[in-house]
C-alpha cells in the first residue's frame, strides 16, 4: 500500500508541476528531476527503489517504441551521416576522455571501471531529448539528428558498458572475442525488430476495439523489449527497428477509429511515464548520498562536477569539429548534402541531456563493483547537471542563434493534402450521380483554397466519401513511399483523413452506420 501511496502522490506532484513548468515555458523533465532531488533531501522524503531492468523496460521501452514510431525513416536515412557521427563518434569519445578524466583524479581505479563509467555516461537519453526538443521550434534537419542519435546512441554505449563490467568483473578483456559479440548483439536485434514486425501488424490487424488493441500495442513493447534482454540482443535496437518497420506496414490494417484513439492514449501514457521516470531520477539522490561519508561527498561530487563538465565540452567540440569538416567536404565535393549552420551546430552540440538510461545502468552495477558508490553519484550529478543547464538553456539558445525558419514540413503538408485531393477528383470522373457531382464541387472548392480540405459532408454520399478517403490514403502512402513526404506531414494527413471517414458514417467501436 505504500508504494502505491508513494507512486499517487508522485503523479499528482508531477501533474502539477509539468502544468506549471509549461505555464512558465520551461522544460519539465528539468523541473521534474530538480524537485525530486530536492523532496529526497527532506527527513520524511519517500523511498522508492526500483529494480534498474525494470526501470529501463517500464519508463524506456515504450518511450522509444512511441518516438521510433513516429520517427521519419526518409529523413533519419538522408541525415545519416550527422547521425552515425553522434551515435558512433560521440559515445566512443565520451567514453575514452571521461575514463581518462577519471583515472587522473583517481588513479587506483582500473580502467575498466572507468570506462564503464564513460559508456554509461555517453549517451543523451531518449526519454530526456523527446520530451524537451519536441517543445521546441527546430527545424526539421536537426530535430530529425537529434531523435535519430538518441534512437540509437544508447545501444552503442550499453554495448560498451557491458563489454567493460565484464572486463571488470572476470578481470579480462578479449578484443577478438569483444567483436563477434557487438555484431551478434547489434545485427541480430535490428533482424528480430523487422521479423516481428510482419507477424505483429497482422495481429494487429485482427484487433477491432480500441481497448483490446491497445492493450496488445503496449503487451508487444514490454514483450519486445524482455525476450530480445533474454535472447542477449539488444533491445534499445529491436524496439527501434521493430517500430519503424510497424509504422510503414501498420497504415491499412487498423481502423480509424482505433488508430485515433491509440494515439491520444499514447500520448497520455508517455507523458505520465516521463513525469515518474524524472521525478524518480531526483529520489534517487538520498540512497546514493547515503552511502558516502560527508568527505567522500564532497571530494566525489567535486569529481562528478568536473567529469559533468567535461561530458558537456566533449560533445560540443565533437560536434563543431564534425560542422567544419562536413564544411570543407562539401565545398570540395560540390555536393548539395545537407550541413547545418554555426548555429545549428551549436544547438546540436548542447542538446546532450542525460537521462533514466544512465541512471539505471549505474544502479544496474553489481553490489561488490569496485567505485559503484562513487560511479552512482556521478551518474546522478551528470543527469541531473544536464537536464538543469542545458534543458534550461535551450529554448535561449534557439533565440539566440536565429536559425532560418523552416517551411519542409508546411510544403509537404500542402503536398499531400493538395495529391489526396486531386486523386479523390479524378476518381469521380466517371461517376454523375448527385452525391458524386456534389463531391467534384466540394473538392474543387478545396483545390482552389475555397476549402481546407476533403471534410466531412451531411449524410448523403457517404459511402461515397469514405470510398475517397480510402484512396486519398493511398495517394499519401504512396508520397511517403517515394520520399515525397516525411513521416510528419504524412501522419498529420492521415489524422485529417481519419476524422473525415469517422464523420462520415465509418463503423466505430460502437456501431455502424452506412447511407
Amino acid at each position: 500500500m505504500q508504494i502505491f501511496e508513494t507512486i499517487l502522490v508522485l503523479l499528482l506532484s508531477a501533474a502539477l508541476v509539468s502544468s506549471l513548468a509549461k505555464r512558465l515555458d520551461l522544460p519539465y523533465p528539468t523541473i521534474l528531476a530538480i524537485g525530486g532531488a530536492l523532496v529526497a533531501l527532506l527527513p520524511s522524503a519517500p523511498r522508492l527503489e526500483l529494480a534498474p531492468d525494470l526501470i529501463l523496460a517500464l519508463f524506456v521501452a515504450p518511450v522509444l517504441m512511441d518516438a521510433a514510431f513516429r520517427t521519419s525513416l526518409r529523413d533519419l536515412w538522408d541525415n545519416r551521416d550527422h547521425v552515425m557521427a553522434l551515435v558512433l563518434l560521440a559515445v566512443a569519445l565520451t567514453t575514452a576522455v571521461v575514463a581518462v578524466v577519471v583515472r587522473h583524479f583517481l588513479p587506483g581505479m582500473p580502467w575498466s571501471v572507468a570506462v564503464t563509467l564513460g559508456a554509461l555516461l555517453a549517451p543523451p537519453d531518449a526519454v530526456a531529448a523527446t520530451a524537451v526538443l519536441r517543445k521546441l521550434p527546430l527545424p526539421l534537419r536537426i530535430r530529425m539528428v537529434l531523435e535519430g542519435e538518441s534512437l540509437l546512441n544508447d545501444a552503442s554505449a550499453l554495448l560498451i558498458y557491458k563489454v567493460a563490467v565484464a572486463a571488470a568483473v572476470l578481470g579480462s578483456f578479449s578484443f577478438g572475442h569483444a567483436m563477434p559479440m557487438f555484431a551478434l548483439v547489434v545485427l541480430g536485434g535490428a533482424a528480430a525488430g523487422v521479423v516481428l514486425a510482419w507477424p505483429a501488424s497482422w495481429f494487429m490487424s485482427r484487433f477491432q476495439d480500441v481497448p483490446s488493441a491497445v492493450i496488445f500495442q503496449f503487451g508487444l513493447t514490454f514483450g519486445i523489449w524482455l525476450v530480445s534482454e533474454r535472447l542477449g540482443l539488444s533491445p534499445i535496437v529491436t524496439v527501434v527497428t521493430f517500430a519503424i518497420t510497424f509504422a510503414r506496414k501498420n497504415s491499412y490494417s487498423s481502423p480509424a477509429y482505433v488508430r485515433i484513439a491509440s494515439f491520444a492514449i499514447w500520448d497520455s501514457a508517455t507523458v505520465i511515464l516521463n513525469a515518474l521516470a524524472f521525478t524518480l531520477v531526483g529520489l534517487q539522490l538520498r540512497p546514493i548520498l547515503e552511502t558516502l561519508s560527508p568527505e567522500e561527498r564532497i571530494r566525489s561530487i567535486t569529481v562528478a562536477a568536473v567529469i559533468l563538465a567535461v561530458v558537456v565540452v566533449v560533445r560540443l567540440v565533437l560536434v563543431l569539429i564534425h560542422y567544419a569538416f562536413a564544411r570543407l567536404k562539401r565545398r570540395g565535393d560540390n555536393e548539395t548534402s545537407y550541413v547545418p549552420s554555426l548555429g545549428g551546430a551549436l544547438l546540436v552540440g548542447w542538446s546532450g541531456m542525460r537521462g533514466m538510461v544512465t541512471l539505471a545502468a549505474a544502479m544496474a552495477l553489481p553490489a561488490d563493483f569496485p567505485y559503484r558508490d562513487f560511479i552512482q553519484l556521478t551518474a546522478f550529478v551528470v543527469v541531473l547537471g544536464t537536464l538543469a543547464i542545458q534543458g534550461l538553456t535551450l529554448s535561449p539558445l534557439l533565440k539566440l542563434v536565429r536559425l532560418p525558419p523552416d517551411y519542409t514540413i508546411r510544403k509537404e503538408l500542402a503536398l499531400a493534402r493538395e495529391t489526396a485531393l486531386r486523386t479523390a477528383l479524378a476518381d469521380l470522373n466517371d461517376q454523375n450521380s448527385p452525391a458524386a457531382e456534389r463531391l467534384k464541387l466540394e473538392l474543387t472548392e478545396a483545390l482552389s483554397g475555397a476549402l481546407p480540405g476533403l471534410s466531412p459532408g451531411n449524410s448523403q454520399g457517404n459511402k461515397l466519401r469514405r470510398h475517397l478517403v480510402g484512396v486519398a490514403r493511398h495517394a499519401i502512402e504512396n508520397l511517403r513511399r517515394i520520399g515525397a513526404i516525411g513521416d510528419d506531414a504524412y501522419r498529420q494527413v492521415e489524422a485529417e483523413l481519419d476524422w473525415v471517414e469517422l464523420s462520415s458514417g465509418a463503423p466505430s467501436a460502437v456501431g455502424d452506420s452506412d447511407a
